[in-house]
Order: structure tokens, then sequence, then C-alpha cells
């Protein structure tokens, strides 16, 4: 704990009650996480695609912009926040599945796989 000087007496810095000791620049509190948990937490913020998908994307040409990953990105948050583990994302005339933990999309589909289509292995949907 870090003190402090006051007229020769030293007092002890507290925080204030019900104030979260938060790092600036991160998402949500890191207070008791380990630096090999906080470093992988960094690392994984971006968006990955697994072979996988990349093939799903080439063969169904699925287009996939700067714009649209930042709206993929936004539904794997949401996501997360709800505690979400596998998600289907829909966007526009598009479906993509996703590890939400590893921010991975893990396949993707387009217009016409969509009709009648029966997605499994999800936990949640997102609508971005």
């Amino acid at each position: 704990m870090n003190h402090f000087n006051i007229n020769n007496k030293v007092q002890p810095v507290q925080p204030r009650k019900n104030q979260k000791l938060n790092n600036p620049g991160s998402k949500g509190n890191l207070q008791g996480q380990s630096f090999q948990g906080v470093l992988e937490k960094t690392l994984d913020q971006e968006v990955k695609f697994s072979k996988h998908a990349n093939k799903r994307i080439h063969q169904r040409d699925v287009n996939v912009s700067p714009k649209d990953l930042k709206r993929i990105e936004s539904g794997i948050d949401r996501a997360s926040q709800k505690g979400i583990k596998e998600t289907l994302i829909l966007m526009d005339n598009r479906a993509f599945i996703a590890s939400v933990d590893n921010r991975t999309i893990i396949t993707a589909s387009a217009k016409d796989e969509l009709k009648e289509a029966v997605f499994t292995n999800i936990d949640g949907a997102v609508i971005v």
C-alpha cells in the first residue's frame, strides 16, 4: 500500500469506497489478473478468421470490408458482455459463426445459404 506524509504523520493511501481500480487504457478491471492473462487479453482484441472460415468466405464470395470487420468486432464484444461463448452474427445478408473467447470467426455464409438454414452449437446470436 502506498503512503503519503502530512505534518510528519504517515497516512495510508486508499481508494474511495466503490471506486474501481482500472487501467485507464484497458477494458474492464485488471486487478488480480496475472501479467500473462492481461497480455493475452490485450493481444486477442483483434478478430481472426480460421482456415475454414477463410475457405468458406472465398468459396461463397462473402465480402468483408474494414467497416464490416468493425461491425463484427462490435458483435463479438456485445456477445462477450452477455457471456456468450459461441455466437451467430447476422449482418446484412451474411452470417458468421464466431468463438467469442478466441475472437475467431469459424465459418461464414451468404444470402442463398441462409434460406431455411439451421445453426447449431451456438448459445446466442447478435444482429449488427
